[in-house]
């Protein structure tokens, strides 16, 4: 199984939440898992949310921050490059996505027809899930909670 991975649900392999056992076991399970290399920005932003929010303190938000970045290495990125963002530019359009949305689609995307096998794309941003499953990609979780 090949796994496109998302911001919002690569974050749940640092931060205990719900799902977040769901998604390291389809991490572990997968053959390849990949993402944008715009979700390191995203990882450390949501982060360092956490902690402002006080939903972590600081610590276990740097912690989970030092962990993501041992594993960087570990997945494979897809780089943003012009004609990446061009795609994003009309996906954004076609499906009404935010920015980042947009990109992580469009990576998506790309590495499915760069690898020419089935992706997986885990997301639990239900704009993305829907217009990723409409864009032709397989959808993960099968069902998203409210």
């Amino acid at each position: 199984m090949i796994v496109y991975i998302d911001a919002s649900a690569l974050v749940k392999r640092y931060v205990a939440e719900r799902e977040s056992e769901a998604v390291i076991e389809l991490t572990a399970k997968a053959d390849i898992v990949a993402t944008s290399v715009v979700s390191r920005a995203e990882l450390a932003a949501a982060f360092a949310r956490a902690a402002r929010l006080g939903v972590l303190d600081n610590d276990g938000a740097r912690q989970a921050q030092r962990r993501f970045s041992r594993e960087w290495p570990d997945f494979a990125r897809v780089p943003v490059t012009e004609a990446l963002v061009a795609r994003a530019e009309r996906l954004a359009w076609d499906y009404e996505l935010r920015g980042y949305d947009a990109v992580q689609l469009a990576a998506g995307l790309l590495w499915q027809e760069s690898i020419g096998e089935d992706v997986l794309l885990a997301t639990f941003d239900r704009q993305l899930w829907g217009a990723a499953t409409k864009a032709g990609l397989q959808v993960w979780p099968q069902k998203l909670g409210r």
